[in-house]
């Protein structure tokens, strides 16, 4: 049963809160791993060593792996509401096997379903947003979606920080626990919130259709102009998109479609720069990133996970707002550039003064951490989910995000696992070759990714394909024209 509410701004709140489960779930995962593996009582439980210790974080992306291969298809085939669903429900499940994990092999079982439930999500969400949010709100609520990370990690250093004390496996069983709360929330959301207007026209159900865009867009005024021809613009690129000579029915079409296949690459190049920047080592080995730099006390590098995660919140919010002004191509550029610079400074203060005990050389370190930190969370935080969800185009969106799912999961499977190696085997020197895969990611984008703001999905074609598929005027010219007046 769905209770949409008369509000198109409520409905836009509840879609991004409904949403979030993604980023925050994986967040909170993050930040309580960070802490897990700082907390004695959690290795000891496990006597767990590097490749151990590598295992229990890490899985968590084989199970996004996994769901990178089929929930592109469940979400076509069912719905986008259903499939956030089922995802959450998912979630949940593990959550709870997580939490009675009694060996490394249970925890590591529970923590590749958590990562199927969770990527599952980050496919659906996304699309779910990018299909049903009213136009002039599309980057921010996509921007602000992945900000929850951010609520997610805060929520868990907290938790981690209180739980620190126990001397009961509840230390670590605790904060466990409580990142089922997120998929709860989604569950309780789901039924105030329509399906994706895009979907259903797809699925030859327009009078609904025309119901969810008017509900999201002109508190369900069915008779608004801009809702009309937003509803006709989808109509008319979604029958282009249904000929035959126009479906990509597989990885193989969309690689030789030139538009496709450049939406596709601008995609999963976001999900592996987002990924390798170098923010894996903040995200999940703040501990040993920290003892490296010279700080060793358990408590202190706890505060410091809570602080780095509220400052890093604070700045994705600050760069979700300006991502939409500045838009997604001078952001990455921006983001890049300033992060770069930081991390050849955290190598270099780490390898000056990591073993010296000489603290201002220490707080310059965490200084430079922090700013590394806050010019990744101003651009790619936002952009993450917001590139690839607006990129992919209609025919290719489910299938697409799973592809980045599957590229953003591989990734970060294969860099969650290997950086502790590279910290305990060569030190600060990880810190070097990072930035210097960062100065190949900042020209890489100069020289392919391409800017998009201001425009409605199907307005995109034109820029990527060359065309329109629609002859009817630029929603934003029309609404400039109708303020005029």
């Amino acid at each position: 049963m769905v209770l949409v509410p008369k509000s198109s701004n409520v409905i836009t709140a509840l879609l991004v809160a409904c949403s979030m489960i993604t980023s925050a779930t994986f967040g909170y995962d993050g930040s309580m791993m960070n802490g897990l593996n700082i907390l004695p009582s959690y290795s000891d439980y496990f006597q767990l060593n590097t490749t151990t210790t590598s295992l229990n974080t890490s899985t968590l992306y084989l199970g996004g792996c996994i769901a990178g291969f089929v929930w592109g298809a469940v979400t076509d085939a069912i719905g986008r509401r259903p499939s956030l669903f089922w995802a959450a429900v998912l979630t949940v499940m593990a959550v709870a096997l997580q939490t009675a994990a009694q060996n490394v092999a249970m925890f590591v079982f529970a923590r590749i379903l958590i990562g199927f439930g969770t990527t599952a999500s980050a496919i659906t969400g996304p699309a779910y947003l990018a299909e049903t949010l009213p136009w002039k709100s599309r980057a921010w609520g996509l921007g602000i979606f992945n900000d929850f990370y951010y609520v997610g990690g805060l929520v868990a250093a907290g938790v981690t920080f209180g739980t620190a004390s126990m001397e009961s496996t509840w230390a670590w069983r605790l904060p466990s626990l409580m990142q089922a709360v997120f998929s709860f929330a989604c569950l309780l959301i789901l039924p105030f919130i329509p399906e994706s207007p895009r979907w259903l026209v797809s699925r030859g159900r327009r009078e609904e259709a025309l119901t969810s865009l008017a509900a999201a867009n002109a508190r369900g005024d069915e008779t608004d102009e801009a809702v009309l021809l937003q509803f006709r613009e989808i109509c008319d690129t979604l029958a282009f998109e249904s000929q035959d000579e126009a479906r990509l029915r597989n990885l193989g079409q969309i690689l030789r479609n030139p538009g496709a296949r450049k939406r596709l690459i601008i995609a999963a190049t976001c999900a592996v720069f987002s990924t390798l920047a170098g923010n894996i080592i903040a995200s999940y080995y703040l501990g040993t990133m920290l003892s490296n730099a010279g700080i060793t006390d358990t408590t202190t590098q706890l505060q410091i996970n809570i602080i780095l995660n509220a400052w890093s919140l604070v700045v994705s919010v600050l760069g979700t707002f300006y991502a939409d002004k500045m838009g997604i191509k001078a952001t990455a550029l921006a983001s890049t550039a300033v992060m770069t610079v930081a991390i050849f400074l955290v190598g270099a203060l780490t390898k000056l003064y990591g073993d010296s005990g000489f603290h201002p050389g220490v707080y310059a370190t965490v200084a430079m951490i922090f700013v590394f930190m806050g010019a990744y969370s101003f651009g790619w935080t936002p952009l993450l989910y917001l590139v690839p969800a607006e990129i992919l185009n209609y025919r290719i969106r489910a299938n697409g995000m799973a592809f980045f799912g599957f590229v953003l999961n591989g990734t970060a499977l294969w860099g969650v696992f290997a950086f502790p190696f590279a910290l305990e085997g060569i030190g600060w020197k990880t810190y070097m070759i990072n930035g210097a895969w960062d100065v190949a990611v900042f020209f890489f984008i100069w020289w392919y990714w391409v800017e998009i703001k201001g425009m409605t999905l199907e307005e995109i074609d034109e820029v990527m394909d060359g065309v329109k598929h629609s002859d009817v005027p630029d929603v934003e010219v029309v609404e400039k024209l109708r303020r005029a007046m």
